[in-house]
C-alpha cells in the first residue's frame, strides 16, 4: 500500500478472541453505554426542567453530560457491533469521522473542565461578583468556545493524521480509530507533524491544568478560612467532584497519547482506552450526584413525577390523562 488513498478500511483489535468472551464484551459494554444514557439524561433532564438548577454551575454540568453522552456513542456502538458479529473492519471514512468524533468530545470536555473550575473559583473566592462575571451570556460565551475549541482541536488532528501516507497495513491495535495506533502505520517521516502538533496540545492542556490548580489553590484557602462546617462541607461538595472527573480524563489520556513506545503492548493501550473514553462517561453521573443534595433531589423530583404520571395512567385509564412515555 503505497498511501493512505488505497486503504478502504482499517482493521480494529477484537477484544477476545472466542465468541463466549466476545459475547461478554457485548453485554458488558450494552450495560455501560445503558448507564451512561440513563445518568446523563437524568442529569440532563432534571436541568432543563428545575428551575432551582438554572445556574452557571448546572448550566456547564449538562454541557458536560451531552459530551460524555456523545463520547461514548462513538467508540462503543461500533465495538459492540464488531463483537456481536464476529467483526473487525471499519472503512477509511468512518475511521476518520470516528478519530474526529473522539478528539471533538474529549478535547471539549476538557476545555470544559476549565471553565468550571473557573466557575467553582469566582463562586466560592468572590461571590458577590458571581453574577456579574458568569451571567447567562457569559456562561454561553464560555460554553460554547469549549466546544469550538474542541472542534478546532479535532479538525487539526485529524485532517493531519489522515494526510499521512500509510503503507504498514490496515490493522489498527486498538478497539477504535485513535492517533497513535493511525501513526504506527505511517510509512513517511511527515508523521512527525502529527508528534509536533500532540506536543502543541499537551502544552496548550498543561497550561488549563496550571490554570484549575491555581483556581483550586485559591478555592481550599478560601475554603479553610470558611467559620461554618456546613459552608466548608456544601463548598467541597462541589468542587471535589469536578477534581476526581479531571483526574481521571487527564491522566489516563495523557498516559495514552505521550507514553513511551518501550511500555506499550496492545493489552495496556486497549485499558487505557477504556479508561479514558468508556468509563468515564459512565461514571461521571455518579461522581456529581453522590455529593450533591440539590441534584439527588431534583433527579428523585423528576423520577418520582414520572413514576406518579405512570401510575395514575395505569389506575384512571378512561379519565384521558396524558401518560407519559
Amino acid at each position: 500500500m503505497s498511501n493512505g488513498s488505497s486503504i478502504t478500511q482499517f482493521l480494529l483489535l477484537p477484544f477476545a478472541a472466542t465468541r463466549e468472551l466476545q459475547l461478554c464484551h457485548f453485554w458488558l459494554f450494552l450495560g455501560i453505554s445503558l448507564a451512561a444514557l440513563l445518568g446523563n439524561g437524568l442529569i440532563i433532564t432534571s436541568t432543563a426542567c428545575d428551575q432551582r438548577l438554572h445556574t452557571p454551575m448546572y448550566f456547564f454540568l449538562l454541557n458536560l453530560s451531552l459530551l460524555d453522552l456523545g463520547c461514548i456513542s462513538t467508540t462503543v456502538p461500533k465495538s459492540m457491533a464488531n463483537s456481536l458479529w464476529d467483526a473487525r473492519a471499519i472503512s477509511y471514512a468512518g475511521c476518520a469521522a470516528q478519530l474526529f468524533f473522539v478528539l471533538f468530545f474529549i478535547s471539549a470536555e476538557y476545555f470544559l473542565l476549565t471553565v468550571m473550575s473557573y466557575d467553582r473559583y469566582v463562586a466560592i473566592c468572590k461571590p458577590l461578583h458571581y453574577e456579574t462575571l458568569l451571567g447567562s451570556r457569559a456562561c454561553v460565551h464560555m460554553a460554547a468556545a469549549a466546544w469550538g475549541s474542541g472542534f478546532l482541536t479535532a479538525l487539526l488532528h485529524t485532517a493531519n493524521t489522515f494526510s499521512l501516507p500509510l503503507c504498514r497495513g490496515n490493522a489498527v491495535e486498538q478497539f477504535f480509530c485513535e492517533i497513535p495506533q493511525i501513526l504506527k502505520l505511517s510509512c513517511s517521516h511527515s508523521y512527525l507533524r502529527e508528534v509536533w502538533l500532540l506536543v502543541v496540545a499537551s502544552l496548550i492542556a498543561v497550561g488549563c491544568f496550571v490554570f484549575i490548580v491555581g483556581s483550586y489553590v485559591q478555592i481550599f484557602r478560601a475554603v479553610l478560612r470558611m467559620p461554618s462546617e456546613q459552608g466548608r462541607h456544601k463548598a467541597f461538595s462541589t468542587c471535589l467532584p469536578h477534581l476526581a472527573v479531571l483526574s481521571v480524563l487527564l491522566s489516563t489520556g495523557i498516559f495514552a497519547y505521550l507514553k513511551p513506545p518501550s511500555i506499550s503492548s496492545p493489552s495496556l493501550d486497549l485499558v487505557v482506552s477504556v479508561l479514558y473514553s468508556v468509563v468515564p462517561p459512565a461514571v461521571n453521573p455518579l461522581i456529581y450526584s453522590l455529593r450533591n443534595q440539590e441534584l439527588k433531589d431534583a433527579v428523585r423530583k423528576l423520577v418520582n413525577g414520572w413514576v406518579s404520571a405512570d401510575t395514575h395512567c395505569f389506575l384512571y385509564p378512561a379519565k384521558g390523562f396524558q401518560c407519559s412515555i
